[in-house]
């Protein structure tokens, strides 16, 4: 058994389970699931020679995201921040159990729930790529609904925290992004 394409089959497994379906190219998926893909292929892209922790940790990092409805914490920034966190742990935990199945040592189970967690970005390289990651699927794949769905000053707010959570690598990835005209002026507006 390889270890490493044991536990994408089974962290895929498990996000296929998400009752939510989202649409891409004209076909159903479960939405965490088409997350994952999205986050394996960004990775790839962006760094062609992640490490199989990396490559493990982009594509758990929204695993079973559906147990945890935002609703079961306060609906403020406290709770928003509180169910973000919550989330990591979860996700963390259910990969760890994962890794120790199909074989995985401590050591790099640890690292894994490490990168899932985000730790240290800005000093911890790999956490760093995963952040830009992040947030490259964020706006190639779910920016232009969220913008529509929000009042531009907010819209214009939640750009400049996700441009300052990532690295000049990340920034020059981004400006390559197909993106509507409106996006692009709300994330110049951001930058300015």
């Amino acid at each position: 058994m390889n270890k490493f394409n044991e536990a994408v089959k089974r962290i895929d497994h498990k996000n296929a389970k998400d009752p939510n379906l989202e649409t891409a190219n004209g076909k159903e998926f479960p939405k965490e699931l088409l997350y994952s893909q999205r986050m394996t292929e960004k990775l790839l892209d962006f760094h062609p020679r992640a490490s199989e922790a990396l490559q493990i940790a982009a594509r758990a990092q929204h695993i079973c995201r559906w147990k945890v409805p935002r609703h079961t914490y306060p609906m403020n920034r406290v709770g928003y921040l509180k169910w973000r966190e919550g989330l990591k742990k979860t996700h963390a935990e259910i990969t760890d159990g994962i890794l120790e199945e199909v074989g995985y040592d401590e050591d790099f189970r640890k690292r894994v729930s490490f990168l899932i967690q985000k730790r240290l970005i800005k000093k911890d390289e790999e956490s760093q790529i995963m952040e830009d990651v992040v947030c490259l699927v964020f706006l190639e794949h779910y920016f232009e609904d969220f913008a529509a769905k929000h009042k531009d000053d907010k819209v214009v707010d939640i750009v400049k925290k996700t441009w300052a959570k990532m690295s000049p690598e990340g920034h020059q990835a981004a400006s390559k992004l197909p993106l509507s005209e409106h996006s692009l002026s709300l994330i110049k507006e951001a930058l300015e």
